[in-house]
Order: C-alpha cells, then structure tokens, then sequence
C-alpha cells in the first residue's frame, strides 16, 4: 500500500508540473488596453518610414479585400489545416488595434501573441518578425496607428479540430519560433547585411520560397529552395533556380523596381503585389535586398547566359514537330512574343522564361489563363487570358508545345488536372472578394494571421 502511494504520489507530482510547465507556455497576460493615441503625436517622418516599412513587409495585400478600406482584414488563407482570415489592424478602438499599446504591437510581431494574450497563428509570419529592431516596430507602430478607424469585426477562422484550439500554437512556437533576432555578418558589407535584414525579416520573403514541413514550418536546412503561394509555385531562389539565365544583382535590381526584366519575364501573382510594394520604397532598400539575393542565387554561370540559352532553344526549334501545337502558338502568341519588340512593349523570348523551365506548369497555366493586366498609369506589360477563348484541350497541346520547343525538357505530366484547379481558382477569385482588384484572376492570399 505504502509502495502503490508513492508511484501514485509521484504521478500526481508529474502531472501537476506538466499542466504547470504547459500553463506556463500557453498562458500570456493581457497588456492593459489604452486609448487610441492621436495621429498628431506621432512624429511626420517616423509616420513615413513606418509607411516604407510596410510596403517592404506587403501588410497592405494580407490585411485587405478587394473593394474595401486599407488594412481592414478578412482575407483568407487556405492551409492544409483549414482557412485563416487575416485581421483588422486599423486603429480602430473596437474591432482593430486602436487600444493596443507599442508594447502589445511589438509583442504580436515578436512572439505572435495578441494583446489579449491570444496565441496568433504562424500565417502572420512572426517567425520572420522576430528579426525587425525595436526602431523599426517604432516605426511600424505610428504608422498603422495613423492610418483610418474603420469598423471591421474579423471573420470566425475555419480550422479543423484539434487546429481551431490556439494553445496548440505555443507547442509550435516550442518547437519552431527562434525569437533571437538578425545578428550581421561582419565579413559582409553593410549593403549585404542590410538586405539580409530586410529578407530575413520584415520582407519574410522565405514565407513563399522556402518548402515547409508537416506542421506547416519553413524547413531552414533548404531556404529558398521553392514553396507555394495562392496556387501559384514561388520558385527556388537560391541556387536551384529555374531560370534559364542566372540572376544577377543588377536584374534582381530592374525586377524587383519594375516588375519585369527583358532575361527573365514579367511578376505575377503574389509576386505582382510584391514588386508593386516595393516600388514605393527607397531605391537603396531594393538594391541591397538584390545585393543579397544575388549572394544567395550564386555566381551566373557562362553556360546560362542570355546569348547561349537563345542559341541553344534555336537549336531545337527544328525538331518541335507538332503541328497543332504549332498553329495555335503562331495564332495566340506568336505575334508578340517574336515581334521583336522588347519588353514591356513585347513578348519575351520564351526560351528564357522561368515558368517554361520550371518544374511545376501551374504559373505557365495561370498566365495563359489569366493573362498579364497592364498596371493602370504606367508602360506595363500586357497580354491576354485565353481562359475564355481555349479549351482545356487546346491549352495542353499548347503548353507541351512551348515546353518542348523553348526548352527541350520533357513534357509536364497531369496538366489536365491542374489547368482544372486553376479554372477553379480563377471563378473563385472573380465571384467572391477575396483578393485585390490590381491581382490577375487565380490570386487568392498570403501570410494572414
């Protein structure tokens, strides 16, 4: 008896540390609410770079439908374990982050906790917000704390259970969240270290890029090696990159300002809204990010060179002998895409298009589908969708064709099945607002919290 009370006490003891060390990692404390600061408090020029801040982390594409105020939430992101909306974070005292002190805003972006001491989920990417300075969440703060109140009560998440229960979210944190934040490289220049900054941090731009896990975790050991994003394939930037010609600094520097490269093609999707953030920020901010990613895609090589990635798809053209495919390139793309005309004006050479080299067709697809919508005010490039005017049929004799003619690698597999799921995506986007009017058809979101 004496025995079995010990065992018994001693399991008692274990699991009342447990349930203690578990409360202890679920449990945070509500931050007093506060009242709303007046915008005027807060200094013009930090209220500006705060603006800049946030072009750089895209807050404004997650936090806001199509047709609605800036920054009100409600944008849906599909996951493998259900849908997340993402929240108002207007200064609205009720329904958005009015009430919130500079302590609770750090707190959310820092450990991904709310002011009511809420555990947020990791599609608000403070796994990546860990990295920003206190200057910078300063910075950050005035600025959405300036933007306009407007009522907007979330939308109720659509998480399967045991997933709808956020104390699970602290067990992730335990194993995934680094909270150690951006630590310089002292053998790399200041510009080199800036851009790693602003990439590994508040552009979290390994959200997209980088592969996860089972749980949903970025896998660290293959950053940059290719994700996925709004049904679109976010390619690997790093080494392993699709790209016919190797990225360097100074196209990494057009693109990411303009949008397009003559070597490489125009953004779309999700990264359409990215470059259209950043062509607000500073022109330093870009070239360092550039800088940076160039280190990370590695030296370009003699062998993917512009001139010999033409020279090599001329030497193929000859044995492309499909005369379906023929016909209906020379019909629906032909004439821009060999008008001579360089970009934006016109088409790229399709032999240095990344989406004809990649692995997955889904951002060929999408593109031919829902074509590239000029950017209102600006020389932008332009082409249309053929969603209406293909069938799926005509679209795979098309896609096998351009595959097999500009880059001689074999023929994409169940393309039937994608080119469904992309149709579908495209009638979701156009009956519903769940995605920015500027996007092209089959854009839904990304990182909501």
């Amino acid at each position: 008896m004496a025995r079995s009370g010990i065992i018994g006490g001693v399991l008692a003891a274990l699991v009342i540390a447990g349930a203690a060390v578990g409360g202890a990692l679920v449990w945070r404390p509500v931050i007093a609410a506060i009242d709303p600061p007046p915008p005027q408090s807060f200094d013009p020029e930090l209220v500006k770079r705060g603006r800049e801040l946030a072009a750089l982390g895209n807050c404004n594409d997650c936090h806001t439908v199509r047709g609605a105020k800036n920054f009100t939430g409600g944008l849906p992101v599909a996951t493998p374990f259900g849908t997340i909306f993402s929240t108002n974070i207007t200064p609205d005292p009720e329904t958005g982050i009015g009430r919130w002190s500079e302590e609770a805003f750090r707190r959310a972006m820092r450990s991904g906790i709310d002011r009511e001491g809420r555990h947020l989920y990791p599609t608000f990417p403070y796994d990546h917000f860990t990295n920003v300075t206190d200057e910078d969440d300063h910075a950050l703060y005035a600025y959405m704390m300036t933007r306009e109140p407007v009522v907007a009560a979330a939308r109720g998440n659509q998480l399967r259970f045991p997933f709808n229960q956020r104390f699970i979210v602290a067990g992730w944190k335990l194993l995934f969240l680094r909270r150690e934040t951006y630590q310089p490289d002292a053998t790399k220049s200041a510009e080199w270290n800036r851009g790693a900054y602003l990439v590994e941090g508040l552009a979290h731009c390994g959200a997209c890029h980088t592969p996860r896990n089972a749980l949903g975790a970025e896998r660290a050991h293959v950053a940059f090696s290719g994700g996925e994003a709004e049904n679109w394939s976010a390619y690997a930037i790093n080494t392993q990159s699709p790209a016919p010609v190797t990225w360097d600094a100074d196209a990494l520097d057009f693109y990411l300002r303009k949008g397009w490269h003559p070597d490489h093609g125009t953004a779309r999707g999700p990264m359409a809204e990215v470059v259209s953030n950043l062509s607000s920020v500073p022109a330093s901010d870009v070239h360092a990010i550039a800088i940076y990613m160039a280190d990370v895609f590695g030296a370009p090589h003699t062998e993917r060179s512009r001139e010999t990635v033409v020279a090599q798809a001329k030497s193929i053209q000859g044995k492309t002998a499909d005369p379906q495919g023929a016909t209906i390139y020379a019909a629906a793309c032909a004439g821009c895409h060999e008008s001579g005309r360089p970009p934006p004006y016109g088409g790229i050479n399709l032999a240095l298009s990344s989406a004809l080299s990649a692995p997955d067709p889904r951002n060929l697809i999408n593109i031919v589908l829902a074509g590239v919508r000029p950017i209102e005010g600006e020389r932008s490039p332009i082409m249309p969708g053929f969603a209406g005017t293909m069938n799926d049929r005509q679209i795979v004799v098309l896609v096998d064709y351009l595959r097999s003619r500009f880059t001689g690698q074999p023929a994409w597999s169940g393309l039937e099945t994608v080119i469904e799921q992309a149709r579908r995506t495209q009638t979701a986007y156009l009956t519903t607002s769940a995605g920015p009017a500027s996007a092209p058809a089959g854009v839904a979101q990304r990182d909501k919290r």
